[in-house]
């Protein structure tokens, strides 16, 4: 086995392994968080017989152990159980709002990458000049404002005082804007930074020295030679930046009441819906699992001193 597919092969099978002991951890802590999820479905006119029953249709009356395993086989086999509150399919539910999440986090990573690193690049060019500055200070800005706090005041601008944007929910194209952008731009500062590092560490490199001593033209050296070693980290760091922006959508979606999973798992969390708080978690968990596996396969493509470090 080559090298290569001996490095593929350990992270999968360490991702696998991560999956699995996330799936323990999100059944133990749902079992240790106070009240009964049978007291949702009931009341206290109900008789004890059937309380009983209805632990014995849920598989309640077993010991933990087993129910772990029997909400694991059921997950493997794309089952998440049934809404307590609802009565719902939570996996119909998360199919629901999956799609929301996706295209919240896809426009906020497309916008993050697609304005900072021409920015980043930028400004490493022109170095302690007036560009550089403003956008070293208004990056530290960004970095410090807390998703929330920014969405709050993106409403209050734009929807309430200007009345030009939906202030929440979807309601067609308009409606992303604002939660987009209070998803990107902390992470806009993040990308932002790392870009204009790299350019920096890499503008010092002699092979770019000897490039523009041959005579070559100042763009070509900056895109063939500099942004293109540069942009090495910052590949690896967009994968690894989609579980903190999956994260992070729990909150924005609360603040704009996006139809997403991060305001259902608030929901459930809220009415202690076990089930859906399982799910939601385990899908998160394993989206997780999966970006992290390919940022460290794509790390190993791009630089092999990753690779012969894991040899």
């Amino acid at each position: 086995m080559s090298p290569t597919a001996r490095y593929i092969l350990n992270r999968v099978l360490i991702g696998i392994l991560v999956v699995f002991c996330v799936s323990v951890a999100i059944f133990a802590i749902m079992q240790a968080m106070p009240g009964d999820p049978v007291d949702l479905m009931t009341s206290e006119r109900v008789s004890a017989e059937r309380v009983a029953q209805i632990k014995q249709n849920w598989g309640l009356d077993q010991p933990p152990v087993i129910q772990y395993f029997y909400w694991l086989g059921n997950v493997l086999r794309g089952d998440f159980g049934t809404s307590i509150t609802t009565g719902q399919e939570v996996t119909t539910l998360i199919l629901e709002r999956l799609p929301y999440t996706l295209m919240l986090t896809g426009a906020a990573i497309v916008l993050e990458y697609v304005v900072s690193i021409p920015l980043g690049l930028y400004a490493a060019v022109h170095k302690d000049g007036a560009f550089d500055r403003v956008m070293n200070v208004l990056m530290v800005v960004l970095w410090s404002m807390p998703a929330f706090w920014l969405g709050v005041l993106l409403i209050l601008l734009f929807a309430i005082n200007l009345g030009i944007l939906p202030i929440s929910g979807w309601s067609g194209p308009a409606s992303l804007i604002l939660p987009t952008l209070a998803l990107a731009l902390p992470n806009f500062a993040q990308i932002f930074r790392l870009t204009r590092s790299e350019v920096l560490d890499v503008l010092d490199a002699r092979y770019v020295k000897t490039a523009t001593a041959k005579g070559l033209l100042r763009n070509k050296v900056l895109i063939r030679h500099v942004l293109r070693n540069a942009l090495i980290p910052v590949t690896v760091t967009f994968f690894l930046s989609l579980p903190w922006l999956i994260g992070g959508a729990v909150v924005v979606e609360n603040v704009f009441a996006w139809p997403g999973m991060g305001r259902l798992l608030w929901t459930a969390i809220s009415r202690q819906d076990f089930p859906i708080v399982q799910g939601i978690v385990f899908v998160i968990s394993v989206l997780t699992v999966i970006c992290n596996l390919i940022g460290d396969v794509v790390s190993g493509l791009l630089d092999p001193r990753v690779r012969l470090a894991q040899d």
